[in-house]
């Protein structure tokens, strides 16, 4: 008989063949290397193979997958080719990833850490060997340097511990709690296990005083029962004492007694039971109510049902007494509630049904398939930065994802990343375990394209803002590059004729169109065209418009009088006619006269704005009159309103460019429109004619601060 023989004599030759196996590789591979007692290291995986074998009882390949697992871990080019396409090298890849994981802050991560040894699980029953492993390595704290062995305190306490709680593993849950405890808080230890031991004794006596008046009542109802007699680990005592701020005796549940019904696994005959006992121990004993916990009514939503109650005996002890029957009690042991939230751990849906295979698996050790193995949940992806920090990601979450994870700054400069060295696009999908690096660019922009990649509703967000800031920005520049050139081109801008192009382009809003503008999208020149083109199309609109109104005017004057009145501009100051206020002809102007009742006759132009409501009311009084061949030297008043920059040199340049033809300033009025920031100018001249009055304006209007002019 070999080693493996003496070793693993609880399974089949075929199964101490494979797992001799492995032995020869891991011995291979582990050769001359030591722990830190001196020992050799192979006792390690020797250990865990124990566990894994005698305490939790896994096949034989689960045993091999553990040797394996040291051996390449060590050495990761050992050849393990004969076990490709098998549950062990599953298992092996499994615990080798679960290896590489180095919590920074495992009290802050707990959470993500354990769903990532459960991702790295696709055999449900890695997760129980790397338990396994776990509580070889607490029986031998002592080896480890003090660093080591207080971080490995700390893991266990929130990593381990926890995830052999959910997978119902009770006994190895206990024992690391007490390790942990006996170097965590040794003081505390040493008080709780010395007085367990000193009470023993005393917990013996109770327990028999307390049965002995209830065996003959329980026999003469009939009922079969046995007992457990249950002890609080001293983790267990401890964690209460703390939170409930009492001394070791003030934990009324050190000492349980369970009483545990045989009776047909029948809903209404299990309660009749249960609460018969518990009649027949509230009559013995005085109960406190208020510590009563009704599970039978109600059970659980994990399913658990039991009564508890706790009672005072004759000498004033308290005793926490817990009844139900035999299905009950299996399903709380071993079915799917074992306590998975009794404790408050917590769960999810996809999780409790993960954990679940996880107990199916230990429960079935024949039902090993890899087919018929569930796998972990999906929803998520773990995958750690450069310096070893973990971050959780949706499935199906990208490079750019990541970025976003860590900083948005970082995200809407990223380039793209190195995913475990190799260079990769912003697009690319990561896989739980990738170490990603994330690369970026000064000059990168975020792109609408990349809401349509990105998988985490952070990354959604923080793009979408990024592109609304970014468009706000390059409005900002779009509206002032206009402004800037309006006014160097001496155009105007309305909000209506901004409302057409807008509708013509296909703009959605007054903010991409500037911000257009503002990044070259749209060229500046095509707005000039456009105005300049709008301008000469509504000049003609209003000019045929005008020719219309003039040609009808005409009409009417032609037909109100045959006789024609002859214009001399040096008679201006006669009696027989006046130029009227209301439009100020000028020499050369298409003009018609009307007479008024007091003041003779006053002169018009065809453009006056009056002109159409005196030729409708008054077409008796309206006479037909030309000017005469030459102005003679004549003149003339004309009133202008012209709009310029708050610049004083402005100002004179109106003047001199006035003074330069045949026409001559009378009044000339300044108003500063805070507003708009520009001088509003009324200005009357004196001019020959018409001609003498366009050279004026046309040259009034090509001045620089010039906006506008009007007659």
């Amino acid at each position: 008989m070999d080693r493996i023989d003496s070793l693993f004599p609880a399974y089949s030759e075929e199964g101490r063949d494979m797992i001799r196996r492995a032995w020869r590789v891991a011995e291979a591979a582990l050769e001359g290397l030591c722990r830190g007692n001196g020992r050799p290291f192979m006792d390690h995986p020797v250990g865990v193979a124990k566990i894994v074998s005698d305490e939790i009882g896994l096949p034989a390949e689960c045993i091999a997958a553990v040797f394996l697992h040291e051996a390449s871990r060590e050495k990761p080019e050992t050849e393990l080719s004969e076990w490709a396409g098998t549950p062990v090298l599953t298992m092996v890849d499994g615990l080798n990833k679960i290896s590489t994981i180095k919590p920074k802050d495992t009290r802050l991560e707990a959470e993500r850490y354990k769903k990532l040894i459960i991702q790295y699980s696709r055999d449900p029953r890695v997760t129980v060997l790397k338990l396994a492993d776990r509580l070889e390595v607490m029986r031998s704290l002592d080896i480890f340097p003090k660093a080591s062995r207080e971080r490995k305190v700390l893991e266990t306490l929130l990593l381990y511990i926890p995830l052999a709680h959910q997978l119902g593993l009770y006994n190895m849950k206990r024992e690391m709690e007490d390790i942990y405890l006996s170097y965590a808080e040794p003081e505390q230890y040493r008080l709780i296990t010395n007085k367990l031991k000193a009470t023993e004794k005393d917990r013996e006596k109770l327990m028999a005083e307390f049965i002995e008046p209830l065996k003959m009542k329980l026999s003469e109802e009939g009922i079969k029962y046995k007992l457990k007699i249950r002890t609080k680990a001293a983790y267990s005592i401890w964690t209460k004492m703390q939170k409930q701020k009492v001394p070791f005796e003030g934990v009324f549940d050190v000492f349980a007694i369970r009483f545990i019904i045989d009776c047909d696994a029948d809903r209404a005959t299990e309660l009749a039971q249960c609460w018969k006992v518990y009649s027949l121990v509230t009559e013995e004993y005085e109960s406190d109510t208020s510590r009563l916990r009704d599970w039978l009514t109600k059970p659980k939503a994990n399913g658990y049902e039991s009564l508890h109650i706790t009672v005072k005996n004759r000498d004033g002890a308290y005793l926490e007494v817990q009844i139900r029957t035999s299905r009950m009690d299996e399903v709380a042991e071993n079915g799917f509630a074992s306590h998975w939230s009794y404790k408050g751990v917590q769960r999810e849906e996809t999780m409790d049904k993960w954990l679940n295979a996880v107990r199916f698996a230990l429960e079935h050790p024949d039902n090993d398939s890899p087919e018929e193995l569930p796998q972990p949940p999906s929803r998520e992806i773990f995958v750690f930065t450069p310096t070893g920090e973990l971050r959780v990601l949706s499935a199906g979450a990208t490079v750019l994802d990541f970025a976003f994870s860590i900083h948005t700054n970082i995200g809407v400069k990223c380039v793209g990343g190195k995913v475990n060295g190799k260079a990769v696009p912003i697009k690319y999908v990561l896989s739980t375990g990738d170490v990603v690096e994330i690369l970026t660019g000064k000059n990168q922009k975020p792109s609408p394209d990349w809401v349509n990649f990105v998988v985490t509703s952070k990354a959604r967000t923080k793009i979408r803002q990024a592109l609304s800031e970014l468009e706000f920005r390059k409005a900002a520049d779009g509206k002032e590059l206009l402004s800037r050139r309006l006014k160097n081109w001496k155009l105007e801008f309305p909000d209506e004729m901004l409302g057409e192009f807008m509708k013509e382009r296909k703009f959605a809003s007054v903010n991409s169109f500037f911000a257009a503008l503002g990044d070259g999208t749209l060229e500046i020149n095509v707005i000039k065209d456009y105005i300049l083109s709008e301008e000469k199309r509504r000049a003609e609109a209003l000019a045929a418009a005008q020719a219309k109104e003039t040609a009808r005017i005409r009409s009417s004057v032609d037909d109100s009088h045959d006789d024609i009145m002859v214009l001399n501009a040096r008679e201006l100051k006669g009696l027989d006619y006046k130029m009227a206020r209301c439009c100020n002809p000028v020499f050369g102007d298409d003009v018609f006269g009307f007479v008024t009742r007091e003041g003779g006759i006053k002169i018009h132009r065809m453009s006056c704005p009056n002109a159409a409501r005196l030729l409708e009311m008054y077409p008796y009084r309206i006479q037909k009159v030309r000017w005469a061949a030459s102005p003679s030297g004549g003149s003339f008043q004309v009133a202008l309103k012209i709009t310029a920059d708050l610049d004083g040199s402005v100002l004179s340049r109106i003047m001199e460019t006035v003074n330069q033809f045949k026409a001559s300033v009378r009044t000339f009025n300044v108003t500063e429109n805070s507003r708009s920031s520009c001088y509003e100018i009324s200005a009357s001249i004196a001019v020959t004619s018409n001609m003498e009055l366009d050279k004026v304006i046309s040259q009034l209007k090509v001045l620089r601060g010039v906006h506008k002019i009007s007659r």
